[in-house]
């Protein structure tokens, strides 16, 4: 996996307006004594060649980790798909493999795992016996004129925009504890113990 790494650029999405944690930068909640972010980072860096954020607060806090910080080109926080499209415009590899701040368990080999089932698709993301994760993605740069437009046109589905340019799920048979996503001030609660 180490060549394909090579080709992967790590991003963590914390540019959402986080309005389920009561509008707290979601990514810089305390969670297990560090950063939410942070979890995600330390599954995600030894993944690929590189990690950047896609933030739109804060900024100044996210790069005291030594990461580059991106932020939308679109106003108004349109969601993930933009800080997709941001990143994908700014980095040198020509794949992102994507992951929300909110996922601080995800595996260790996702990352892998989509490279070695993306075969001649343009993006690929995670599906666990529950539920579509299209979050947890590996998408090409080559689709940024394609995301620009569906933005343009008001779309915001993520997983639309996925099928769209011929994407598809893969799937992950892990323990669905792996994937789960802290939104609330109660989730953060809920999993402090959760292994």
């Amino acid at each position: 996996m180490r060549q394909q790494c090579n080709q992967v650029t790590g991003v963590i999405l914390a540019g959402g307006r986080s309005q389920r944690m009561g509008g707290e930068d979601k990514g810089l909640m305390m969670f297990r004594t560090q950063p939410l972010w942070q979890h995600v980072l330390q599954r995600l860096q030894p993944q690929v060649a590189q990690v950047v954020i896609s933030a739109n607060r804060h900024p100044q806090r996210y790069r005291q980790s030594g990461l580059t910080v991106i932020g939308d080109t679109l106003p108004d926080f349109p969601g993930p798909l933009a800080g997709m499209l941001a990143t994908l415009r700014a980095i040198d590899t020509e794949w992102a493999a994507f992951s929300s701040c909110d996922t601080p368990f995800i595996p260790h080999d996702f990352v892998q795992r989509l490279w070695q089932e993306k075969h001649d698709a343009q993006a690929v993301w995670v599906r666990s016996a529950a539920r579509d994760h299209p979050a947890l993605a590996l998408v090409h740069r080559d689709v940024a004129d394609r995301l620009e437009d569906f933005l343009h046109r008001g779309e915001r589905r993520l997983r639309l925009f996925l099928q769209q340019v011929g994407g598809r799920p893969v799937l992950f048979d892990d323990d669905e504890r792996l994937f789960i996503n802290i939104n609330t001030p109660q989730d953060l609660l809920l999993y402090q113990e959760e292994k």
